[in-house]
């Protein structure tokens, strides 16, 4: 990376784009130097783990340098690329001439893409509606003999920046040694925690092996043998042990390995998260939709429904909303810091989307005050954007339950994993013409399975049976979608 220690350079740093995310990938430079740029425009697009997102440049001026190349990943707080503003309209540098690779050490410190501002003012946003969290940014640890040293510095700066004693900066940096009674809460997810609990471990004396210092299963595992720890050390001269261990073997010819990053990265970590956290169940029912299929067929000639998007996940969605406003409970939250349950008044319906980056869950908000074609244009923009990989982070927050769409791949049915954060999610099969008992009659009639996953913690069976029954009944029957609301 180069160093721009002149005064009219100024270094645009990555910000954080979504609610504290640590790191993106630059995906497209727009621009490369000696194109002039003005505020405002779009110089890069990057990928976030939750979406991919364009970046505007807060001034005018002439690029200097790229610091990084297209696929890089880089953490917030970086600096990625370099302006010459020496013509532009922009506020002159900071005084300090803080270089590329030192600028992130200090996650207080004064952004260089920011203008001057009164001491002791927030940060300011560099996208719309994001806003820069100061603690976010995400450090590589330093390497060489200096480490020590400039870490102790940047823990005085610190200590300066927030009006903290060294001790108290001390007490706050992530350190490799066991933690102790004075010290912070030691960091470990709830999963984790009941493991360390179970086994009569105390997690202030686990030694963290996790990123960011969190201590994960194995180090709970590896704290519960410390008597053993010594014997070890009597067998040392068997250190070729660990040399042995050779890096395993692939044939590049007959495999491809993809870094698993991004979207993909995100929505394995959340899965894990959830799956392991929130009790599932999952129940089932087979219903008989040919009434809604007719509707389906009415709507769309429809003159108020003219130039949207009218399908059976349409009447789905409704028949969800209906079913939550009949069973309130079950648009629910877990609070496990609290230990509350929060019952939301709003429902936030959440639509599973398959895209090219991996599942992303963008949901429609407040779609319980929706008209039937608000809710059919909502849709329609929601996937559409998806598709487009032009998803907001804003629109992938606050969803209260989900819908995925299963039966589109001619799949009859599954067993949701709920969106981290939420109470239940409801999995729709393919609908196929199928053999069924109508009217004491044998006939081909539209069926469908509905299955619908939900958090035990919050929702008992009783209530999770009722809201399945709900939905089933009213897309055997639609008008209940009148007669109920």
């Amino acid at each position: 990376m180069t160093t721009m220690t002149e005064a009219s350079v100024r270094e645009f740093k990555m910000p954080d784009v979504g609610e504290g995310l640590t790191e993106a990938e630059i995906l497209k430079w727009y621009v490369q130097p000696g194109d002039t740029v003005t505020d405002g425009q779009v110089v890069c697009e990057v990928e976030t783990a939750k979406a991919a997102v364009e970046l505007p440049i807060p001034y005018d001026g002439v690029v200097r340098d790229l610091h990084f190349p297209e696929g890089t990943t880089v953490d917030v707080g970086t600096a990625i690329i370099a302006v010459d503003v020496s013509g532009g309209a922009a506020a002159p540098a900071p005084e300090t001439g803080e270089t590329a690779p030192e600028a992130p050490q200090v996650s207080d410190a004064p952004d260089a893409s920011e203008e001057k501002k009164p001491e002791g003012s927030g940060r300011q946003p560099v996208l719309v509606g994001y806003g820069v969290a100061a603690s976010s940014t995400k450090r590589r640890p330093r390497k060489g003999p200096e480490a020590a040293a400039v870490s102790e510095a940047a823990m005085a700066l610190h200590a300066e920046l927030n009006g903290r004693g060294p001790a108290d900066t001390a007490a706050a940096a992530p350190a490799p040694s066991t933690g102790t009674a004075e010290g912070p809460r030691p960091l470990a997810k709830p999963p984790v925690r009941k493991l360390a609990k179970d086994l009569g471990v105390d997690l202030a004396t686990v030694t963290p092996s996790g990123p960011d210092g969190i201590i994960t299963r194995e180090d709970v595992h590896a704290a519960t043998v410390p008597a053993q720890a010594p014997q070890p050390a009597v067998e040392a001269p068997a250190a070729p042990a660990p040399v042995t261990a050779a890096a395993p073997v692939y044939d590049a010819a007959r495999e491809t390995r993809i870094p698993i990053k991004g979207v993909r990265k995100a929505t394995a970590q959340a899965m894990i998260g959830s799956a392991f956290t929130a009790p599932h169940v999952t129940e089932f029912v087979t219903v008989d939709v040919t009434r809604t299929m007719k509707l389906v067929d009415e709507l769309k000639q429809d003159k108020e429904f003219a130039g949207l998007r009218v399908n059976p996940l349409l009447l789905i969605a409704k028949a969800l909303l209906v079913a939550i406003r009949r069973n309130p409970d079950v648009n629910a939250s877990w609070d496990e810091a609290a230990q509350e349950i929060v019952v939301k008044h709003y429902v936030n319906l959440g639509i599973a989307a398959a895209t090219p980056r991996g599942l992303i869950v963008p949901n429609i908000k407040d779609a319980h005050t929706k008209t039937l074609p608000q809710l059919a244009q909502s849709l329609g923009e929601l996937v559409s954007t998806a598709r487009e990989g032009k998803t907001s982070p804003g629109a992938m927050q606050g969803g209260t339950v989900t819908i995925t769409n299963v039966g589109v791949f001619g799949v009859d049915t599954g067993t949701p994993i709920l969106n981290p954060g939420e109470s239940a999610i409801l999995a729709v099969g393919a609908i196929k013409l199928q053999p069924w008992v109508h009217k004491g009659k044998v006939k081909p009639r539209q069926v469908t399975t509905l299955a619908l996953s939900f958090d035990h913690r919050l929702v008992d069976g009783e209530l999770g049976s009722r809201v399945l029954a709900d939905v089933a009944a009213i897309l055997e029957q639609p008008k209940r979608l009148m007669t109920w609301s």
